[in-house]
């Protein structure tokens, strides 16, 4: 069965996706070649687009977009066009054709002679089906083979003593090969959101000053390493994107909403004139204002339109902003699906989005800029990727394919849903990469967060707020020091040991002490995830959230998973006695707050709303926060506001114990609410670097406070 054929002086390699000519390497997408391939089995025969998609893309719902980006491809790397057309020849409303000599190598002669030998248009019985050619390509395509920006730059050092890539140069299909990774700031700061210039001058990025959770926006010129200050004055500000003239910065800015229906933020998005930052900071001008929804990560599309992502209620949807006349429309919009993030490339003129559909599963869908669908794949995760976990892909130089981190591991992802790990060891947590026009190198950020756990009197916990750093610490002494993230300490009940989530180990585990000794009691993968910890009754197990997954772990060591038909977001409060559990999961793609009877699997829907945290106390009353920090308890007819914590909540958490509400306000001050008798207690202030409250056993408090948190802008480069 032959893999290769020659078309024109084209010479097409089905086993390496390959198309050469005088000793000149492309490597084609799969399904490009599979077009090219079926049209070669029907030499000069005008094949319909129905049946090319048809038979290319089988079982696959794809949009003619699709076929016509695939000929384009072919044509590229033809050196052919739209007017020549000297290889495919395109016949209005009936489809293409193959016009130019076709000769089909005999496998006997791939196997034996130098020189292939070839005969004319061989019969279909002796080609490749096109499902075998797929199937082969997507096989070649998974080991990695044929990484042509090694292949050219090989011949170029032997050719031309020349390295490096360029904008022009064909793309490969293997998997990454990154070398070295250098920081880029190295402040006490925090720094996040790196971007290149759209011309390659100048890093983008944001400052964050910790003490005030304010930032501001900076630029550093890549060649000198001076750095400038973009905006004036502190703010909250989000996402950036830079106009291809790189005249226009346009990001988010979060205000205080004066007046708030539904949420307790504003987000205006807005800008400042690049060049003129550059010499001067600048205030930002406002050009949409949202009061009643949110909105991040504006791209810009062309010289006039923005995409942005924007939530009503309870999902995400991208829209369009177009700059001149002030007006807006949706992009995509689905209600079996929710929009998790998007990426655009302008080099490919697609914009990718990751979506979570009903069936829990994630998805990487294709859309033109104006919205048109060109395909929707589902993503199949890898063992090492977990079945829920939410990722954000960008575009990388491969063709069809796009990059993300899971934090100490990189994967590529196909534009058919395909994952692929990247062979680079990471030492520390990083975002996703995002490349430089080159193609060459990428921007990303290392993460590193020292918090620790200390357990101290209740009357003793405000002595620490307006005690220096460290007179401070020593009040709030550690349980297990470590510097690395400790979160999530709880007592044991009816003992006593403190259980914790710490990162010391390079991974998410829990860990147990009794004050003197401690011990790992989890060993979860690489990049696991916990998102809420809870002691069963007995105190002989715990309740974990690992991955969006429910697992229990005894002290033993032994585990016991939770099968549930939907990803667990948040895990509140575990109820042993009747294996209940308060918990948010998204179900049909809409978060919802719910009770779940763990003996039975039984999901049971309380609120179709993003809920904060949530915890019942010892009589069974339930009381939760919403997105604006509010304090609910269910009614008869409908849920009654507690009127007396009106401006009492924060993002903090609270706790409930012998029918007493303990939590931090947002001007840090400890308080506690009586639920019998209705009367409010300010216990004192606590020092600012408390995160949040955890557990009270009697009169003792367990507390996460934060010892340092830093990040930083790097770069990574690819092998040359």
């Amino acid at each position: 069965m032959s893999l290769r054929y020659r078309v024109g002086d084209f010479w097409v390699d089905l086993s390496r996706n390959q198309i050469t000519l005088n000793e000149q390497v492309q490597t084609i997408p799969p399904k490009a070649l599979a077009v090219l391939t079926y049209l070669a089995k029907h030499p000069r025969k005008v094949v319909s687009q129905d049946e090319l998609l048809d038979k290319v893309w089988p079982d696959t719902v794809v949009t003619p977009n699709t076929l016509q980006r695939s000929i384009a491809q072919l044509r590229k790397a033809f050196g052919d066009d739209r007017k020549s057309q000297s290889y495919i020849k395109t016949h209005a409303k009936q489809g293409y054709s193959l016009e130019c000599e076709l000769v089909w190598q005999d496998e006997q002669d791939k196997q034996g002679d130098s020189e292939p030998q070839v005969r004319a248009d061989a019969p279909e019985s002796e080609q490749m089906p096109l499902t075998e050619v797929a199937e082969e390509s997507n096989l070649q395509r998974r080991a990695g083979r044929s990484n042509l920006v090694l292949a050219i730059a090989i011949l170029t050092i032997i050719c031309f003593g020349f390295i490096g890539y360029t904008l022009n140069s064909p793309k490969p299909d293997s998997q990454l090969v990154f070398g070295k990774l250098q920081k880029l700031t190295t402040t006490d700061n925090k720094e996040f959101s790196p971007t290149y210039s759209p011309d390659g001058q100048y890093i983008i990025f944001h400052r964050y000053l910790e003490e005030l959770c304010l930032n501001r926006i900076w630029a550093r010129n890549i060649q000198t390493q001076q750095e400038f200050l973009l905006t004036k004055d502190w703010g909250t500000y989000g996402g950036h994107t830079l106009s291809a003239d790189g005249k226009k910065l346009v990001f988010i800015s979060e205000q205080d909403c004066s007046q708030p229906v539904s949420q307790k933020i504003c987000y205006d998005l807005v800008s400042v004139d690049f060049p003129t930052a550059l010499t001067k900071p600048q205030s930002p001008k406002v050009l949409l204002r949202c009061q009643n929804s949110q909105i991040k990560k504006p791209v810009w599309i062309d010289d006039n339109n923005i995409a942005i992502l924007q939530r009503f209620s309870h999902r995400w949807h991208l829209i369009n902003y177009s700059i001149a006349d002030n007006s807006s429309e949706i992009l995509f919009e689905r209600e079996d699906r929710n929009l998790v993030t998007f990426d655009y490339s302008k080099n490919e003129g697609l914009i990718a989005i990751i979506t979570n559909h009903e069936d829990g599963r994630h998805y990487i869908e294709l859309l033109q800029p104006n919205g048109q669908l060109v395909s929707s794949h589902p993503i199949d995760f890898p063992d090492e990727v977990p079945k829920y976990r939410s990722i954000s892909a960008n575009f990388s130089p491969v063709e069809n394919q796009l990059i993300f981190s899971t934090g100490r591991q990189l994967f590529t992802l196909s534009y058919e849903g395909k994952v692929a790990k990247v062979d680079i060891p990471l030492d520390e947590p990083i975002s996703s990469p995002k490349f430089h026009e080159n193609g060459k190198q990428a921007l990303l950020i290392q993460a590193q967060w020292d918090s620790d756990i200390a357990s101290i009197p209740l009357e003793q916990a405000s002595l620490a707020a307006s005690l220096a750093e460290a007179k401070a610490r020593s009040v709030y002494s550690s349980i297990a020091r470590s510097t690395m993230g400790e979160y999530d300490g709880l007592y044991q009940p009816k003992g006593s040991l403190i259980a914790f989530k710490s990162t010391r180990s390079g991974e998410d585990q829990i860990w147990i002490t009794d004050g003197q000794s401690l011990r790992q009691l989890t060993r979860f993968p690489m990049d696991t995830y916990i998102d809420g910890v809870n002691w069963a009754a007995d105190g002989q197990s715990l309740l974990i959230n690992v991955n969006k997954t429910l697992t229990q772990v005894f002290l033993s060591g032994s585990e016991h998973v939770f099968s549930l038909a939907h990803p667990v977001t948040n895990l509140f409060q575990w109820d042993s006695e009747n294996n209940s559990v308060l918990a948010s999961l998204r179900i049909n793609g809409i978060i919802k707050f719910a009770e779940i009877d763990l003996n039975r699997l039984e999901i049971k829907a309380i609120k179709d709303k993003n809920i904060r945290w949530a915890e019942k106390s010892e009589d069974g009353r339930l009381i939760y926060t919403d997105d604006m920090n509010r304090f609910w308890q269910p009614g008869v007819v409908e849920d009654q506001l507690i009127e007396k914590l009106a401006g009492q909540g924060s993002d903090k958490r609270f706790v409930i114990s012998n029918n007493l509400i303990y939590s931090i306000n947002g001007d840090n001050q400890l308080w506690s609410y009586d639920l019998n008798s209705g009367d409010f207690t300010l216990i004192g202030e606590v020092h600012k670097d408390v995160d949040y409250l955890s557990d009270i056993n009697q009169n003792n408090l367990l507390i996460s406070f934060v010892i340092s948190a830093k990040k930083e802008v790097a770069e990574i480069y690819l092998q040359d």
